[in-house]
This record gives C-alpha cells, structure tokens and sequence, in this order.
C-alpha cells in the first residue's frame, strides 16, 4: 500500500552526508572479507537516506543496502554505492487482547531485538535468539530457527523505493515469504529498502520446544518451568555449542539451505542412506539436512588455504584469517559437486553472493 507524505519527491541534499569513497568493507561482513566499496555511507533516518537517493553523482549506479552483513559474500569490489543501514528504535505501537504490535528500526541488531522482547514480555522470538544480522535482513531473508520462522511473528514493514523515493508498505501476504525467501531477494531485489519491521507477538506465550534438542537443553539447565526467557537461553546455549562465534572466525551462519524433496525421491534415499538426517516438511515433502550431508562427503573440517568447513558444523563455511570471497565460493561450489554426486540433491545457498 502507497502512502502518501508532504514534499515527497522533493530531495533535501543539504542534509549532511558522510560519504566515504574507495572505503573497506572487512570491517561491515561477518565473513571478513577485504573488499572496497567505490563509495559508502552510513544512514540514521529517511532524511539522509532520501538525499543520497536524490543525489544526481549517485542516481544512476548500482546500490547496495548493509545491515549487520551476516549473511553476504564479497566477491569483489562493489562499484557503486554501499549503504549501510543504522535506523533504530524499538516502539510498542499498539496492543489488543491477545498481542502486542512493536514497530522496530531495520537496522537494529536483530538479537538486541530479541532481547528487549523478551525483557518486556513480548512472546514469539525467542527461538530466534542469537541470529545475527539486523531487524531489516530478518524479513529480506525469513530468517528461521528451531520450529519458528520470521514470518510466524510479522505484521507488516515500510520500505522506500530507491528509483522514485515512494514510502511503501508490505503486509505478509505482499512479501511472498518462502523459506529463507522473500520477494525482496528475488522479484524486487535491490529495488527497495527496508526502513523498519513491525512485529506481532503474543500475550500468551505458545511454547516451541520440540525442534532441535532444546527439550534437552532445558532439562540440562534443570528447568521445571517453561517460559520464554528460559527457551531463550537454550537456543542460545545450543547455538553457542554448535556456531563459530563471527568476532572471532569469519563465518556466516548457514552457507547452504536445508533441500526439500517429495516423499518418492526421499524414500529412494532412504533406501540408498538408511541413517540420512530429515525433517518433515509441508505438503507431504521432506527436509534434508545438508549439513549431515556434506559431512557425509567428507567435507566437515576441510581446509582449502584459508577457506574452510567448520570443524563442528558443516554447514558453515569459514575465513580463516585471509580468504578471498572468490575461494570461498569456489569450495562451496566444490561441496555442492560432491553432493550432487553422492545424493543427486542440488544444494541452494543460503548466503547472497555480491
């Protein structure tokens, strides 16, 4: 939905704008990597964001919105204009008998969300504790965890659009979220950015332990009582056991998709693989798990230079101080071979590629 607003196609570029050129981006993505940005700049507010849009130098080239960088590979420099998304807040806009609505900024720190949700009460997050990235990815991504996806929880975001500086409002049903997909990662990629996300979260809690091994978490930590902020800190736990911490082993999280396939190709496999790891999907589909089978290539813990598979978690690809973003694509696309070889599963990334 259009929303209408005074001076809207008017640019104010008198705003000052801290634009940096030739600037590098190690220090903006998870994985590390050294890449330079021809030119970047940090926004707080639609003001600024709007002048750099209007601004006639940087109309007409390629644009590239960062927010904590989680989930991205540099390739190469980035000739063009890098903006790195820093809108805040945390607001509570309204509530009903059954839930609360909290507006947030997109570029909040997706687990400082969280966090604050959890502090007040707000229920539906917390097995999507401890993912990184910021409030403005999780929705670009439907980033998921543990039973939840994003869109379980959402109500509705606002956009700009960067061609003609519109503010433009999606419901759920306008982001056509699939896993780990929306319609700004394919249909409208690179046409819109997201400035903040409202959330829908429940008064009453609806407790989703029974994913992963969070059941076991919970009677290790000796918890007799369920409640959100205990869920939280097992998801936590159990990421933190299974997960290379980004500060200090450049990584982002899961590089590949989980492949869902029909029941016929999964029952072939299964005959074929006795002991491969599934999860049931929707509609009679099955949901592999791609990191049993890339260990069961031989891949988990591999080094190639300083472009690895993590040693606990197959599904994470690592820097391991200098890789280029070239080397790590290139060992996932050596992964992805040996998959198809072995399982006839093509493997999806989850990871955008710039």
């Amino acid at each position: 939905m259009r929303e209408d607003m005074d001076n809207q196609y008017y640019c104010f570029t008198f705003i000052a704008m801290n634009i940096i050129e030739n600037c590098s981006l190690k220090q903006f993505n998870t994985f590390g990597i050294e890449a330079n940005a021809r030119y970047f700049c940090e926004f707080f507010s639609f003001s600024v964001l709007r002048s750099i849009l209007c601004e006639p130098k940087f109309r007409n080239i390629p644009k590239l919105i960062l927010g904590g960088g989680s989930n991205l590979l540099f390739t190469g420099n980035f000739n063009g204009m890098v903006l790195k998304n820093n809108m805040s807040g945390i607001t509570l806009l309204k509530e009903d008998d059954t839930h609360y609505f909290v507006k947030i900024g997109a570029g909040e720190p997706w687990h400082r969300v969280v966090m604050y949700c959890i502090a007040h009460n707000y229920a539906g997050v917390e097995n999507l504790s401890l993912i990184p990235g910021s409030a403005g990815a999780a929705p670009l991504q439907n980033i998921g965890a543990y039973g939840v996806e994003f869109k379980d929880i959402f109500e509705e975001l606002d956009t700009v659009n960067i061609h003609n500086y519109e503010m433009i409002k999606f419901s759920k049903t306008d982001c056509q979220f699939g896993y780990r997909e929306s319609i700004f990662k394919n249909k409208l990629k690179g046409q819109f950015v997201i400035t903040s996300v409202t959330l829908k979260l429940d008064k009453v809690p609806k407790f989703n332990t029974t994913y992963g091994a969070i059941d076991k978490e919970l009677d290790t930590m000796g918890v007799k009582e369920l409640s959100i902020q205990s869920i939280a800190q097992a998801v936590m736990n159990i990421r933190r056991s299974k997960l290379p911490d980004p500060e200090k082993i450049g990584n982002a999280g899961s590089f590949f998709k989980n492949p869902e396939i029909d029941k016929a190709v999964f029952e072939k496999l299964k005959s074929q693989f006795p002991d491969i790891v599934s999860f049931p999907g929707q509609n009679s589909h099955y949901k592999l798990a791609a990191g049993w089978m890339i260990e069961q290539c031989g891949w988990k813990g591999k080094r190639v230079g300083d472009a690895g598979v993590h040693k606990d978690q197959a599904l994470v690809l690592v820097n391991y101080g200098n890789a280029r973003g070239q080397e790590i694509l290139d060992l996932s696309r050596k992964i992805n071979d040996s998959v198809k070889k072995k399982f006839g599963i093509e493997l999806e990334r989850e990871v955008n590629i710039v």
